[in-house]
């Protein structure tokens, strides 16, 4: 029995962040090199690893993410490896380099404790849809890790000169720096999102990214894991 399980055995590291397979992030942790890991996503880990759930510094910047019930992510710290997921969708592996990305509140798995973060509501679209979105602006040198509800696709909105529209809830991260600003359609309505009526869309301009989900199902966005 060992021998046909061994193909699922984890591989050495060779980075901070790694993928195990699609659906699971594994860490490296080592004292002093703290994370932020979305809370309940710990599955198994090895070595001494120790937990603080809603910790005071991430209470206080993220006061109002998604629910205004506090924050959603609790703080690893130790020495070992650590293995997240979340309800078996893909995480995506990051790594910046003095750089930045905003990123859906309820898409972020894990990242750096050391990275620059805040949290904001995205303008221009609460008066359309009715319902705010969040997202979460990280900055600096470091690893993050994001899930996607199956592989994503990443649009480079610099390639043409038209904009780029999004279904609010197929997205996923975007580059900071570029243009957002929320549109109604009522002649959209079939063919974006799951409505028959008028459709909401993000619409990017600009130089940078958008990274996009093959999945539109906004219940995913309301689902916070204690």
């Amino acid at each position: 029995m060992n021998q046909q399980l061994a193909g699922y055995a984890p591989t050495p590291m060779a980075a901070r962040m790694e993928n195990h397979g699609r659906t699971m992030l594994k860490v490296a942790m080592a004292s002093g090199q703290d994370l932020y890991a979305r809370s309940g996503s710990m599955v198994a880990y090895e070595g001494f690893i120790q937990y603080e759930a809603d910790p005071p510094a991430a209470r206080q910047a993220a006061a109002q993410w998604v629910t205004g019930e506090g924050s959603p992510v609790m703080k690893c710290s130790g020495d070992g490896l650590l293995y997240l997921a979340d309800y078996g969708a893909d995480v995506v592996v990051i790594h910046l380099n003095n750089d930045s990305i905003s990123v859906n509140g309820t898409n972020v798995l894990a990242f750096d404790a050391h990275l620059q973060w805040s949290v904001e509501k995205v303008k221009g679209l609460a008066k359309l849809a009715g319902q705010g979105l969040w997202n979460v602006e990280i900055a600096g040198t470091g690893w993050i890790a994001l899930t996607s509800r199956g592989t994503p696709i990443v649009v480079d909105c610099g390639r043409g000169q038209d904009e780029t529209f999004v279904d609010p809830d197929a997205l996923v991260a975007w580059s900071p720096h570029l243009k957002v600003k929320g549109k109604r359609s009522f002649k959209a309505g079939a063919l974006i999102g799951r409505g028959s009526g008028e459709a909401y869309q993000m619409a990017f301009s600009g130089q940078g990214i958008v990274v996009v989900q093959p999945s539109e199902d906004s219940t995913d966005r309301l689902r916070i894991r204690g």
